[in-house]
Parts: C-alpha cells; sequence; structure tokens
C-alpha cells in the first residue's frame, strides 16, 4: 500500500500538471471535455492557484506533514459537492464533474492509506 505521502505527492504532480496547462494551454484542456475555449484571464488565474497548490502538496510530501495530509481529506472529498452545486446551480459544464471525482478518489486514497499507517 502506499504511503500517505506518496498519495499527497502523486496529487500534487496532479496539481502542477493541470495548473501548468491551464496557465499555457487552458482552451486545448477545455475542448477535451467538451468545454467552450476561455474569452478571459480568469481560468489562468485559476491555473495559477491550482499550481500553487500543487507545489504546496509536495512540498508538505517531502517534508512528511501528516497533519496536512489528514487535513486534505475532507476539503477534497468536499470539491464533488460544490462542482456538483455549480452544475445544478449557476449552469457549469457537466463535464466539471470528473475534475471533483480525481479529488475524491486521491482523497479517499490517501485516507486509506493514513488509517493504514495507523493500524
Amino acid at each position: 500500500m502506499a504511503t500517505p505521502a506518496f498519495t499527497i505527492r502523486v496529487f500534487g504532480i496532479y496539481l502542477l500538471g493541470l495548473g501548468a496547462i491551464l496557465i499555457v494551454a487552458p482552451g486545448v484542456l477545455l475542448r477535451l471535455f467538451g468545454m467552450p475555449p476561455p474569452e478571459e484571464i480568469w481560468i489562468h488565474v485559476v491555473g495559477m492557484l491550482v499550481a500553487v497548490l500543487g507545489f504546496y502538496y509536495v512540498r508538505a510530501a517531502a517534508a512528511g506533514l501528516s497533519a496536512f495530509f489528514a487535513w486534505t481529506v475532507p476539503v477534497r472529498l468536499s470539491v464533488p459537492a460544490f462542482f456538483a452545486a455549480f452544475v445544478a446551480l449557476l449552469s457549469a459544464p457537466p463535464m466539471l464533474l470528473l475534475f471533483g471525482l480525481v479529488d475524491a478518489a486521491a482523497a479517499v486514497w490517501t485516507w486509506r492509506a493514513l488509517r493504514a499507517t495507523r493500524s
């Protein structure tokens, strides 16, 4: 089984990659998911924020910050609920839910790794 730090490192690398794509070429990624290409700067700003979060995840994993690992689980599990609300209430594209599923799956992976280290 993976260690909690490994799960956080992998998720951080995912965030770094996603952030880089959203900064440099957001239209490419959004078109893959059937979303219209962006016309405003905000998607690039979101990409920068995602990349910054990815950096924190990678550094926290390297430092072995187990409290941080645990803090991330409920927050990442909440992402699909937020995205579902955005889809239902704000007419966001339903494909947004796929990104939420990645967060939830990674959170469950971290939670299981944390639980295994306590046994």
